[in-house]
């Protein structure tokens, strides 16, 4: 194709981006808006040839349905006698992949790639949607380092499912493929992705497979297994995670809801990371040598079935310095905060009365977390809201409340009209 031609008179075409089996991928620019995008040129005749043109069917539909900031967004989709364009959100980062195979990537920013991409997997499970090809190739990064997850072309949706209730086409990558897939036994796709998420969260931090061998049988055998060791350099948490996530009984291993759970998953990115490589912390030179203040470290010694903040956690999680006003005006778009006097079992119980008020289904409870979800369909599907509460110190609460599902602006009507009047005599200020 000729440099700077113009497609169907609305995007002029850059350079290529990358190349498949059916087709390439170009850089191009919308002419009436300037905004950056990528196209998918496919190739009707050898799709056709393969009897795939099922799958494309099914790829264009499942982009459509999800949208979710750390996916990658289809924006539309035109055809020719002889080809299919995809038009797709640019993602200037490239692969993650090849962002891996350059540098080692620290634990500390694997945790953020990871939860992003746990982000995107959970969303698509809750609308049915199995991707079935998680791999770093497959992660792609904006300009902003912000992660997206591509390529749908082997996802399932929930109606794909036999009447056993189990998916049955073996596909994906065999070296992120998960046991029960290789089995052909019929498998959750929820299930086996977790399991590719974990498969990536090891090449991520370690820079190699988990399970890799020449001979294919010799490779299935140890994925069957869970036959793997981890490096010495992994930290005990990230062990922890990795035994729970690979495990190759799909009934006992981690659910996504656990995963988020994880003390791994759980830490917060550090000051320095926030301000960007800023050298010491902590040190006796240090404005924030206070041990109270340390990274890592916990205001509340006593054994506690909350969760322990310290002073970075607070100033990471908040907008600002004035603690009283988190649960103001300003809340976020998906999230709001609230700090507490009143102990925990108190907080928690009014906000399962106030669930029960509001007719919300209290879909899981542990120690300091609800679930609450509509029974009705919303704009984007049930709204799901995340209430977790954090103990900064003994007498002292910071509730959380954030969308995990459905539409934002009902779930800020749902806040501003509905739970923080509610709330108000639990709210300190």
């Amino acid at each position: 194709m000729e440099e700077r031609s113009v497609l169907m008179q609305r995007y002029e075409i850059g350079r290529q981006l990358g190349q498949g089996t059916f087709g390439k991928v170009y850089y191009a620019r919308n002419l009436s808006s300037g905004q950056s995008v990528a196209i998918k040129m496919i190739d009707k005749e050898k799709i056709l040839k393969v009897g795939l043109m099922g799958q494309i069917k099914r790829e264009i539909s499942i982009m459509r349905l999800v949208r979710h900031p750390n996916i990658l967004q289809l924006f539309e989709v035109m055809a020719t006698k002889s080809k299919i364009y995809f038009v797709l959100e640019y993602a200037k980062g490239g692969e993650l992949f090849h962002k891996i195979s350059k540098a080692k990537l620290n634990e500390e920013a694997v945790r953020k790639y990871f939860q992003q991409m746990i982000s995107a997997v959970d969303y698509c499970h809750s609308r049915g949607v199995y991707h079935r090809d998680l791999k770093p190739e497959n992660l792609l990064l904006d300009e902003n380092e912000t992660l997206k997850v591509s390529d749908f072309g082997l996802s399932a949706l929930a109606e794909s499912r036999r009447q056993d209730g189990l998916l049955h086409t073996a596909c994906g990558t065999p070296a992120y493929v998960a046991p029960e897939v290789l089995n052909r036994k019929g498998y959750t796709g929820s299930k086996a992705d977790v399991w590719s998420c974990g498969v990536i969260l090891f090449v991520l931090v370690a820079n190699y497979l988990p399970f890799h061998e020449r001979n294919l049988i010799e490779m299935y055998r140890k994925i069957a297994k869970a036959d793997y060791k981890c490096p010495r350099y992994f930290s005990a948490e990230l062990k922890e995670l990795l035994y729970g996530i690979l495990d190759p009984d799909p009934s006992t291993r981690m659910s996504i809801s656990r995963i988020k759970r994880s003390a791994w998953y759980r830490q917060l990115i550090s000051i320095s990371a926030l301000k960007g490589e800023i050298g010491k912390s902590c040190t006796s030179e240090s404005p924030f040598s206070d041990p109270t203040t340390c990274i890592g470290s916990q205001i509340n010694q006593e054994p506690s079935n909350l969760q322990n903040l310290n002073a970075f956690d607070i100033i990471s999680l908040s907008t600002g310095f004035d603690l009283s006003g988190l649960f103001g005006e300003r809340y976020g778009q998906r999230e709001a905060r609230f700090t507490s006097r009143h102990p925990s079992a108190t907080v928690l119980v009014k906000l399962k009365g106030l669930a029960k008020r509001l007719k919300l289904k209290v879909t899981k409870t542990d120690n300091r977390v609800l679930k609450l979800a509509t029974t009705k369909e919303g704009r984007k599907g049930i709204l799901e809201v995340d209430a977790e509460v954090f103990e900064v110190a003994p007498s002292f609460l910071l509730a959380e409340l954030k969308k995990t599902n459905g539409d934002t602006l009902e779930y800020q009507k749902l806040i501003k009209e509905d739970i923080k009047p509610s709330l108000k005599d639990v709210i300190w200020t």
